[in-house]
């Protein structure tokens, strides 16, 4: 298990960007605040300001660069004059520099690039690197929905993120569970260097949480909802110091806050990583 004490980070992907939120997630004491470039019809920065500027300096503030809006809707880009573009107009918008802007899905680039993604990646890595030189941002990062295709191309030659961020839950299958792992051991990753997001797999509603219970991956888990252990058991599925979670209700921000003071079966954990395993040498053989 990753750092002893876990963070709630409020991510704001599928949060409505409502003031009372923010005061909200203060109020929790969650002082961790995640967007991106791309978020809410790529205004979330200039929204942000304009609702709750006094409150951003309170907050330390992550955010992604990696899609912009194009012709024919979004599209994605690793280009570094781009990315770098994306970070000064974020802290134009924000009104201030992020502490951390994450690389976004560079995945979704690499794909279609083939043997020249190692080095698209290098060049990109190195324009994030650029833009904590040039005083945009306080550190950078490489938040990845599908960390797969990124285990084989990262090496001495692609610069080190202070933080990686991963899917992480219940949800989260085996082959993403174990690149992620790969990913934390190479690019060694301090402690709170590792977060996770999307621990629901998308709602906290889905009729998943209501079938299964999974307290059993907690000690002394029953005075918990199923919720609330399935987001405990986030931090362990892989494990990581932070977990980026979106809401639209404080009350249920402070649920999950509440939370955190559980303690993860980590046997258990292990015996599941392993059934995931087996799972996976079934299906290859």
């Amino acid at each position: 298990m990753r750092g002893a004490h876990p963070r709630v980070v409020l991510g704001l992907h599928r949060s409505r960007h409502e003031r009372r939120l923010l005061t909200g997630a203060l109020n929790a004491g969650v002082t961790s605040l995640d967007t991106a470039f791309n978020y809410f019809g790529f205004r979330s920065h200039q929204v942000l300001a304009q609702i709750a500027g006094d409150l951003l300096p309170k907050f330390a503030v992550s955010t992604k660069v990696g899609y912009f809006p194009g012709p024919k809707g979004t599209t994605h880009s690793l280009n570094p004059v781009r990315l770098l573009g994306a970070v000064e107009q974020t802290a134009r918008d924000l009104g201030r520099e992020p502490e951390l802007v994450f690389l976004h899905n560079p995945e979704q680039s690499l794909l279609a690039a083939g043997p020249p993604g190692r080095d698209m990646l290098t060049t990109a890595c190195a324009a994030m690197t650029e833009a904590v030189k040039k005083g945009l941002c306080g550190a950078w990062g490489v938040a990845t929905w599908d960390p797969c295709p990124l285990v084989g191309l990262i090496g001495t030659t692609v610069p080190r993120p202070a933080v990686l961020m991963v899917r992480a839950g219940l949800l989260v299958g085996g082959r993403a569970l174990d690149a992620a792992d790969a990913l934390t051991a190479t690019w060694g990753t301090d402690d709170g260097g590792v977060w996770g997001m999307s621990p629901f797999g998308g709602s906290a509603r889905d009729p998943l949480w209501t079938a299964f219970d999974p307290r059993v991956f907690l000690r002394e888990g029953d005075g918990l909802s199923r919720v609330q252990a399935a987001f405990r058991l986030a931090y362990a599925l892989p494990s990581v110091d932070a977990v980026a979670v979106g809401t639209d209700e404080p009350a249920h921000l402070g649920e999950l806050v509440g939370a955190l003071a559980a303690e993860v079966d980590e046997s258990a954990v292990d015996g599941y990583r392993y059934l995931l395993r087996e799972r996976m040498r079934g299906q290859s053989d």
